[in-house]
């Protein structure tokens, strides 16, 4: 019902900056929670980012805080993660996910969201 698709991973260097990208389609997300999740080889999927599509309210885990921005446009149905001051420490492949916001749920768990996207590899070179 719902399809996420990213892009805008690649390869920068230490301190550089990209964008990620995340096309939504399908259900309305005027009711959703959209996040970001990463996961770097041999370890475990951790929360990035997570935004409340109606209201535009943003929550960051505490390591991307000051570093990443998470927004989005309602007109394209995107959400984006700007991603600054990158450490090799960010590289992991990064998934986009969705779940409706109901009352209770809990943004920061991988086992809250219902829909995910492909993930989209980020290399940051030392």
């Amino acid at each position: 019902q719902v399809l996420l698709v990213e892009s805008g991973g690649g390869l920068v260097q230490t301190g550089g900056s990209l964008r990620l990208s995340c096309a939504a389609s399908g259900r309305t997300f005027g009711n959703y929670f959209m996040g970001w999740f990463r996961q770097a080889p041999g370890k475990a999927r951790e929360f990035v980012a997570a935004i409340n599509w109606s209201e535009g309210t943003a929550y960051y885990a505490d390591s991307m805080k000051g570093r990443f921005a998470i927004s989005r446009d309602n007109a394209e149905s995107m959400v984006y993660l700007q991603m600054n001051s990158l450490k090799p420490e960010d590289t992991a492949v990064y998934y986009c996910a969705a779940y409706y916001g109901d009352s209770g749920s809990d943004y920061s768990l991988l086992y809250t969201y219902d829909y995910w996207g492909q993930g989209t590899q980020v290399t940051v070179s030392s």
